[in-house]
């Protein structure tokens, strides 16, 4: 792990959960499957990427490694990026298991990942970039731009706040955790809009478009989840 100097970010602070806990790595699949089916989603997200043998691909906050690992089934290479080292060695450990050995497991995040430029076909995050406020956010863009390939594409999805009606919203979707999760979920959900930094979509894509992509497609869910598919121009 590089020094960080003083005045700069460090995304290797745990932000709302705290995923350096092995107790919360080991319930975090479980926790999620009450809202959620990761790995129904990872096999969608593949086919909505059209990943192809020869493509590399990086993973930002890779969690438990589920999208990685389905990814690898398809990809050349994965590079699986976690700020947390239980994360990593869990979804290692899963990995070994399962017989994949494509993926290279990486202890860092959206500010400190080192490859060369285009180097990457795809760069994803799904429900990590909040960790990081607006500022570092564009910083991340930026790099993440020069990782991939013209024409590569990066794959956003994360709770987004549409301006219209921002406060109903958070509220509603914090009383469906609630009802889908009881107070383990609806903690998990005000401590996310409390502690962390999710932003306006309007933000969101200013700094996406600044940083040198062009957005192909938007989803926006109940006013606080979006989905971004862009593309290095």
């Amino acid at each position: 792990m590089e020094r960080i100097d003083g005045w700069k970010y460090n995304e290797f602070k745990q932000v709302g959960k705290d995923y350096s806990s092995e107790e919360e790595v080991n319930v975090y699949e479980s926790s999620h499957a009450d809202f959620r089916d990761i790995k129904q989603e990872s096999v969608d997200l593949i086919e909505k990427l059209k990943l192809k043998a020869n493509d590399v691909l990086a993973d930002f906050g890779s969690g438990t490694g589920i999208f990685a690992m389905e990814a690898a089934k398809v990809c050349k290479k994965v590079f699986a990026v976690d700020i947390s080292s239980k994360m990593l060695a869990y979804s290692n450990n899963k990995a070994i298991q399962n017989s994949i050995t494509n993926i290279e497991f990486c202890n860092s995040g959206f500010l400190n990942f080192k490859i060369d430029d285009e180097s990457l076909n795809f760069a994803t995050s799904t429900f990590s970039f909040h960790h990081l406020p607006d500022y570092w956010k564009g910083i991340a863009l930026e790099r993440l731009n020069r990782m991939l390939v013209y024409g590569g594409c990066l794959y956003i999805k994360d709770v987004v706040i549409e301006k219209e009606n921002s406060t109903r919203n958070i509220q509603a979707f914090i009383d469906r955790q609630e009802l889908l999760g009881g107070d383990f979920l609806r903690d998990d959900a005000e401590v996310h809009f409390r502690e962390e930094f999710s932003t306006y979509d309007w933000i969101l894509e200013g700094l996406l478009e600044r940083a040198g992509f062009k957005i192909l497609s938007k989803e926006l869910y109940d006013g606080v989840i979006a989905e971004y598919l862009c593309v290095k121009e």
